[in-house]
């Protein structure tokens, strides 16, 4: 499992130090040799850090010379670069990366990256390499890089969990000898946050080997994963060798996605009213709207954004601002004024979106917690003079069901319908308009008895909402989310890290088959939640020392440090099920459904490299 935090740091784009590996991990023991070598590095000094990269750099090229054939990494650049052309880039970065005749500035110009990419590459330049930068500069050549240095929307999007800070279990990367090389420290949308050329990649395997002290064993160790790829001069290739020529291949400088949107970026158009609907895990689907006005300049805005449970049918009122970089990936802040528990709707969060290109359709997290592990997952969609449609409810319907009250909500919907105006799809007859408001529709539907599993499209005079009612003939297994789940330790001197389980019912797809691409999600069912021990140690009765969980599912870690109730006096750490056994759904033989999450509660991140700012 790969947990994506808010540590970004030390290269362009590449995780700033170890320390956040899992305990046990090879980063985690390599903490202490960490903390003294980066001393020593600091002491020496920009020119004697110059020299390091450069020794370390000689020794991998000339590695990768010797092992990769007939397009050798050379010290000559052979891709064309992209130039430069702020002044203030040029003014803060020239004087340590030269200009060519082209424009380009040395290493800036050959690589692409995201906004928390080139914010964590200045932090580098001013803890290391002794870089004189204000914060407000920083904001404006962050803001800059992040637009004409960065990733077209489509490399953007499948990496987007990772500034999204959710928990997630990758699924991208291609084998076990590029996840050694790439992902043993941290998440792999690290590096595919960014795009390089050849020479850069390699450049930046030689700078975590010079920084790093597990780098170089695990570039260098055998490889995993089966049968590794001969060299040029029939000798295996190493896992560095190989994630090398991987992202080379896959992640390469140019592209046909940025060849393309270079020339389209633009400022952003994005003021106006924009339709929420929103999923809260543990309290259920929000919808509203957002305003967004203009900010200060082209790429700011300012937000006021009202939500209503369809739960609770509270509201929350929130305030905030944003930046647009590279005319579509949102970094905003708000706040609803306060907050009560943990988990509370209204605590002020950070936003990241990506916005569709066409900009008529937004999606990702607004989110908060001490490690960001609660947040909206959040859909927007530009209101028009046309209607539109934000979400549904009921989450599904049961096939046979008579008389059932659907809602749909959205913005600018028809006040005047019959029950033709409205399409649920094969096997769903709407009967009657109960209501109709131009923001709710309550009508009721009839679903024939044996109509097929499957999602339906919600229309309503031409407005369509793709997959939003799923219909099915009975719950097959129950999926507990996150299913593999961390939380941390403490409330006396470090904060809780908490975290917060949902289930959804599922359907076997037509394979009827469980848990394969085809299944159908079927929305939350009721359940009762539990922590069951998981047996990894004789007798170590985690369950009764990690923490609490409550009827919500929400999961409060217990305190820090040694516990003296506990045997060895060991601390609160653990590991756990959370279990979720269905109230109605039986399997085949008659008993409860039953879903588990796997969770580890472990010590607090004692340091924290943070993510660097960048709404303000």
């Amino acid at each position: 499992m790969n947990v994506p935090q808010s540590e970004v740091g030390a290269s362009d784009g590449s995780q700033d130090s170890p320390g956040h590996a899992p305990p046990g991990s090879a980063a985690g023991g390599r903490r202490a040799a960490w903390g003294a070598r980066s001393q020593l590095l600091r002491k020496a000094g920009p020119l004697a850090l110059a020299m390091l990269g450069v020794f370390s750099a000689s020794v991998v090229v000339a590695q990768v010379n010797k092992q990769t054939g007939p397009d050798p990494v050379e010290w000559t650049e052979t891709d064309k670069g992209i130039p430069v052309t702020d002044k203030l880039t040029i003014e803060k970065c020239g004087t340590c990366h030269a200009a060519d005749d082209k424009g380009n500035l040395s290493r800036i110009s050959w690589v692409r990256s995201t906004p928390e990419g080139w914010a964590s590459t200045i932090k580098r330049m001013v803890k290391l390499n002794g870089a004189t930068i204000d914060p407000a500069e920083a904001r404006k050549i962050v803001q800059y890089l992040g637009t004409h240095h960065g990733l077209a929307p489509e490399e953007a999007k499948p990496v987007m969990y990772l500034v999204e800070n959710r928990i997630q279990d990758e699924t991208n990367i291609p084998n076990d000898t590029v996840r050694q090389a790439c992902a043993a420290c941290h998440a792999f949308a690290q590096p595919l946050s960014s795009r390089r050329s050849r020479r850069e990649w390699a450049l930046l395997q030689n700078m975590h080997v010079a920084l790093y002290s597990q780098a170089e064993a695990q570039y260098s160790r055998p490889a995993q994963g089966g049968p590794p790829s001969p060299g040029p001069d029939g000798k295996p290739l190493l896992p560095g060798q190989v994630a090398l020529n991987w992202l080379a291949a896959n992640a390469p400088l140019h592209t046909p996605e940025w060849a393309a949107w270079a020339p389209r970026i633009r400022s952003p158009r994005l003021e106006g009213k924009w339709t929420v609907s929103a999923n809260l895990p543990g309290k259920g689907r929000y919808v509203g709207d957002m305003t967004i006005s203009p900010g200060k300049d082209a790429d700011h805005f300012v937000t006021v954004t009202t939500l209503r449970s369809l739960q609770s049918g509270a509201t929350i009122s929130r305030k905030g601002e944003g930046i647009a970089y590279g005319g579509y990936s949102w970094r905003g802040s708000s706040s609803a004024g306060g907050a009560g528990q943990p988990d509370d709707p209204k605590s002020a969060g950070r936003e990241t979106m990506w916005f569709a290109p066409d900009l008529k359709m937004a999606q990702g997290r607004w989110y908060w917690g001490a490690y960001n592990e609660f947040g909206f997952n959040v859909t927007m969609a530009r209101a028009s003079a046309d209607p539109t449609i934000a979400a549904v409810m009921p989450y599904a319907l049961k096939a046979g069901a008579k008389g059932a009250s659907v809602r749909i909500y959205g913005d600018g919907l028809p006040a005047k319908l019959s029950p033709a105006d409205i399409d649920m799809g094969a096997g769903v007859t709407v009967t009657k308009v109960v209501s109709a408001s131009s923001r709710e529709l309550v009508v009721s539907v009839d679903v024939a008895d044996k109509t097929p599993t499957g999602n339906r499209d919600v229309s309503v005079k031409g407005a369509v909402l793709v997959n939003a009612l799923p219909i099915y003939d009975k719950v097959d297994y129950l999926r507990v989310t996150p299913e593999t789940a961390l939380a941390h330790l403490g409330g006396i001197k470090f904060d809780k890290g908490y975290e917060q389980f949902d289930v959804v019912g599922y359907a076997n797809g037509p394979d009827g088959k469980p848990r394969t691409d085809d299944d159908v999600a079927l929305g939350p069912v009721p359940v009762t939640w539990s922590m069951e021990e998981f047996h990894t140690v004789t007798y170590d009765d985690d369950t009764n020392f990690v923490g609490d969980l409550s009827a919500t599912a929400l999961f409060t870690p217990s305190v820090e440090g040694p516990n003296p109730k506990r045997r060895f006096g060991r601390n609160n750490y653990g590991e756990v099920w959370i279990v979720a056994t269905a109230k109605d759904d039986k399997d085949k033989f008659g008993k409860p459904l039953v879903g588990k999450a796997y969770l580890v509660v472990t010590v607090p991140t004692y340091r924290r490299w943070d993510q660097a700012e960048t709404t303000q």
